[in-house]
């Protein structure tokens, strides 16, 4: 009966700790860094010049695609179309200023972190606030899987070779994002301030310079595609289809708002004072975006760009199609080209910085999506690994699980940004709107208990902005869903609901056993002694390990003790037998017959035998096992121990101790590992580092 062996789940995890972990921690160290300890973690917190590129990353980059986005739209219905462009960006920008404002009151008034859900959840209930988590989550990896496809495809326009290879090309950017975030969130950011402010520099230069040789100097500037015409796929619209054409044109530049929210979802970030840092975060970020906006909107209409959504069919060029071939560039870069000459300097300066700050966009989400997940953990809607912090105090495992997620969105639609940003939007202003009716609920209850007068006009003047906020968004909302469900807005209302499920089915499992094993108060009844214990010693051979069992089983007085083998091989059993005779071992030793050599269902079937002869008797099996110290010897040994543990653990009434035996190779393991400076065991983090424990007084010496 070859039971005893390297198998039992918890040995197996604690033990091939000291072989694998020097095969893991030198690698890891070089990609994310030392481990910090936890009592770093003031300083990780960010100043507002860093903050506003980890944070504001996303709505400032958008400005990269969503003026292209708009123009795409407004190509169905041919050039003269064009002309509605300014107005819509007029929309897009009094909505930024409503949506920035409205977070404004958020950030101070709701300073902890949960941002849109706390808000929700607090003033709406939970369900509102479950369905806010849901569309947040579902934003932030929508998120990453634009911004790192536009990226591709900006990057793309000065380096062919990438936008080949797209897919591949993404999904190792999202890799390279991954160990930069899992790094920390300070080392990260100050990682990414550079491009975005190059970026944004950029951009800016390239608005000023192009308005001064438009308007000053009255020079022409065409862009790339300023000789090219649009063949409408409806010509002459007007009516109910051309206003619907209008609103589907502005639920897509509505792109520009997104990641808005996470500031508020990142107040705890901030450098103190907090609420007073992020408020200013926004307002600055709501300004740089707006302005960028609307500057690229404008130099593209100044320039004649021209974007079609099927640009080999749609775009022509001396009356014929452009055909499959053609790569249409981002509008960005056919501005850049038109302004500052195409392959100049500046051209490829921010060329390189627009698919920076696309990469880094993601970077956004990268913060939102660990944080939002660690509170929902914390509410026990997701798995509690979530709400644990890694070796560099990041939330490691929600950066991981986003990653994945955004790697398989790529995977599926090919990184194409286009296909992707239909399904984008839908989540974030699910969540703006509840959150500003939440916002409202929040005053109203304030309201009718606050006495002060400069207060209460403080928070009538909230109120109002909250209003106007939930009464904009929502009517986007309704817009967005009209005119993006059939494009694929239904894929992101279909995650929403699957996330919602879950997150459900989770919080449902944590409270039932919650329940189930809460300790009774007036039950006492519940947790009687039981009246026996008999206690089995698993046998295969008559070794150490064997013998140690045996002696720590009669050091803890069973009222019964007795050695179990099964007889799958007759040779082995008895001479198992005689050597037990021979030795004199004082503890009966009861032989269960197999013949069709099984382990495992003799020994449960056994074991539930004298559950039923006994049921208040409590049963004490033990497993003698012998430690290995390399993880390729636990591929040598049997798993039979693993097995029956497993089983043993299910059957009620029945107690399962693992009796370990340390072999040589585990001690040369532990002392490989004493040598090292640093060694981290899984949970050091959260513990405290070793010399720190060892100097601490116990209870005994104090």
């Amino acid at each position: 009966m070859p039971i005893g062996g390297a198998g039992a789940r918890g040995s197996f995890r604690t033990l091939t700790i000291l072989s694998v972990s020097k095969l893991t921690d030198v690698p890891k160290r070089i990609l994310i860094g030392r481990a910090l300890r936890s009592d770093k973690l003031g300083e990780t917190l960010l100043p507002k010049r860093i903050a506003l590129p980890v944070f504001a990353s996303d709505p400032l980059s958008s400005v990269a695609y969503a003026p292209g986005e708009v123009l795409l739209v407004l190509s169905v219905a041919g050039l003269s179309a064009y002309h509605f462009s300014p107005w819509i960006a007029l929309a897009v920008v009094v909505l930024m200023f409503t949506v920035v404002a409205s977070y404004r009151q958020n950030v101070h008034a709701y300073p902890s972190g949960g941002g849109d859900y706390e808000v929700a959840t607090t003033n709406l209930g939970p369900k509102a606030g479950l369905t806010v988590a849901s569309a947040l989550l579902v934003d932030y990896v929508l998120t990453v899987a634009v911004s790192i496809a536009s990226g591709i495809e900006n990057l793309g326009s000065a380096v062919p070779f990438i936008v080949e290879h797209k897919v591949p090309s993404a999904i190792a950017v999202i890799v390279l994002l991954t160990l930069m975030n899992l790094r920390g969130v300070k080392e990260s950011g100050s990682l990414f301030a550079i491009p975005t402010y190059v970026f944004v520099a950029g951009v800016f230069i390239m608005i000023i310079w192009g308005a001064y040789r438009g308007i000053v100097l009255d020079e022409t500037m065409r862009a790339p595609t300023a000789g090219f015409e649009i063949k409408a796929e409806h010509q002459g619209l007007a009516g109910f289809a051309l206003v619907f054409l209008l609103l589907r044109a502005f639920s897509s530049g509505c792109a520009a708002l997104t990641g808005v929210e996470a500031i508020s979802n990142g107040v705890p970030a901030f450098r103190k004072p907090k609420s007073k840092n992020a408020a200013t975060t926004l307002a600055l970020m709501g300004g740089l975006a707006v302005t960028m906006f609307c500057g690229i909107i404008f130099l593209a209409m100044a320039t004649d760009v021209r974007m079609a959504e099927n640009p080999a069919e749609d775009l022509l060029h001396n009356g014929q199609p452009l055909g499959a071939g053609y790569v249409q560039d981002p509008v960005i870069s056919q501005v850049a080209a038109a302004v500052f000459g195409d392959g100049t300097f500046f051209f490829i300066v921010l060329a390189a910085a627009t698919a920076l700050v696309l990469f880094l966009a993601a970077n956004t989400a990268y913060n939102g999506f660990p944080l939002l997940g660690s509170i929902l953990a914390q509410d026990r809607y997701l798995p509690r690994q979530l709400h644990t912090r890694g070796d560099r105090l990041a939330f490691s495992n929600g950066i991981v699980l986003l990653a994945g997620a955004a790697a398989l969105l790529v995977w599926i639609y090919g990184a194409d940004s286009t296909r992707l940003i239909q399904l984008y939007i839908v989540g974030v202003f699910v969540s703006f709107t509840l959150s500003q009716i939440g916002m409202v609920r929040h005053w109203n209850r304030h309201l009718r208990t606050e006495k002060d007068p400069a207060k209460r006009r403080h928070m009538i003047r909230s109120r109002a902005i909250n209003t106007f906020g939930a009464f904009f968004t929502g009517l986007v909302l309704v817009v967005v869903l009209a005119t993006k469900f059939t494009h694929g807005a239904w894929v992101a209302l279909l995650g929403m609901v699957i996330f919602y499920g879950t997150m459900t089915a989770i919080r449902k499992h944590y409270d039932s056993v919650a329940d189930e094993i809460a300790a009774a108060e007036e039950r006492p009844d519940e947790y009687v002694r039981p009246s026996r214990v008999r206690s089995v010693v698993l046998v295969s051979k008559l070794h150490k390990p064997t013998l140690r069992a045996l002696a720590y089983a009669k050091l803890l007085h069973a009222s019964e003790l007795e050695a179990l083998t099964v007889n799958v091989d007759p040779v082995e059993t008895k001479a198992l037998k005689e050597e037990w005779e021979r030795r004199g071992i004082n503890v009966p030793l009861k032989i269960l017959d197999s013949p069709y050599r099984e382990i495992t269902r003799p020994v449960i079937e056994y074991v539930k035998s004298i559950r039923r002869e006994s049921p208040r008797d409590a049963v004490s099996v033990y497993i003698p096992e012998y430690v290995v110290g390399h993880w390729y010897e636990h591929l040598l040994h049997n798993q039979s121990a693993l097995r029956l543990k497993g089983r043993l653990l299910f059957t009620p009434g029945v107690m399962v101790t693992s009796v370990p035996y340390q072999l040589q190779s585990s001690e040369a393991a532990k002392n490989r590992a004493r040598k090292r400076q640093e060694w981290n065991a899984p949970g050091s983090v959260r513990r405290g580092p070793v010399e720190k424990r060892q100097k601490e007084p116990t209870a005994k010496n104090n």
